[in-house]
């Protein structure tokens, strides 16, 4: 083995380290993508989507260019890696890379309008006095037009640091709100119990159970009733596995106000303001 020194650069990603901790951040990538669309002296944007209804498979005519679309698009998946904050933008226009439309391309140009007024921003990790695992979960319920499905958000934190999170339509169509919620809580449930499991393979076992946060109280009885009701039955894996969870002591599901909802920011478009704090709330930053 050989020592390579401090850790600077990592498969395109750049650790600096800072008073605050260690930052990391793609800021040459995004400019480097911002060039191939021709938009490096684009005007800024606050938010990487807007508030309106999702976008349908059919609205507009074709892109003229749709390798360049699934070009610029994979491109941006890549970037989720240090910039957590367009994750769900970029989970929205990925959706329609089969047959792209203008509404999607304008769409995917305000995502890059957006990184040319954030390009500094990186995810901060910093010293934590706790190693405590916070699970947010979110469904933003029937949102996709087209099929109805529901899309699912998580943010897990270790600590004071966000270590893991997802953006991603659920593939089932949620009949209620709070089948979707609970659809969203038992995936984070799920990437709960691999970083715990993970943690205790690397000698660092948590000696509290994780908290994951829900907004719908429906969902959060569902994880404690073990009473099965005829309503409940197509979502019955879910409910044994997050109740086993939960039953085991590794898990409490507990209601959080809307207001301190982070997962909100990887299901929906966000007011600025509201987009703005919970950009903050993640450690997403200039360093």
């Amino acid at each position: 083995m050989k020592n390579l020194g401090p850790l600077h650069h990592f498969l395109g990603v750049t650790a600096e380290r800072r008073p605050q901790g260690l930052f990391l951040h793609q800021r040459q990538y995004a400019i480097d993508i911002l060039e191939r669309a021709g938009m490096s002296d684009c005007k800024p944007c606050t938010t990487p989507v807007d508030t309106q209804a999702k976008l349908s498979e059919d609205d507009g005519p074709p892109v003229a260019d749709a390798t360049s679309y699934r070009s610029l698009t994979g491109a941006l998946q890549y970037l989720t890696f240090s910039r957590p904050d367009i994750a769900y933008a970029v989970q929205q226009v990925c959706l329609h890379m089969h047959t792209p439309r203008e509404p999607h391309l304008t769409a995917l140009k305000r995502i890059l309008r957006y990184l040319r007024g954030s390009l500094d921003y990186g995810l901060l990790l910093r010293p934590s006095p706790t190693s405590e695992l916070v699970v947010y979960t979110d469904a933003d319920w029937a949102g996709c037009p087209d099929t109805r499905r529901s899309t699912s958000g998580y943010a897990v934190f270790l600590g004071a640091n966000l270590v893991s999170w997802a953006a991603k339509r659920q593939p089932v169509v949620s009949r209620s709100s709070a089948e979707a919620e609970y659809r969203a809580v038992a995936n984070g449930v799920a990437e709960a119990s691999w970083l715990r499991q993970l943690l205790h393979e690397l000698h660092s076992p948590l000696q509290r159970a994780t908290l994951v946060y829900c907004d719908n109280v429906s969902a959060v009885y569902l994880s404690t009733n073990p009473v099965q009701h005829q309503r409940t039955k197509h979502v019955e894996i879910d409910l044994h596995f997050v109740r086993e969870r939960v039953a085991a002591g590794d898990v409490r599901v507990l209601s959080v106000p809307t207001t301190l909802q982070f997962a909100d920011i990887f299901t929906k478009g966000l007011p600025s303001s509201v987009f703005l704090d919970f950009r903050s709330s993640l450690n997403i930053c200039t360093g």
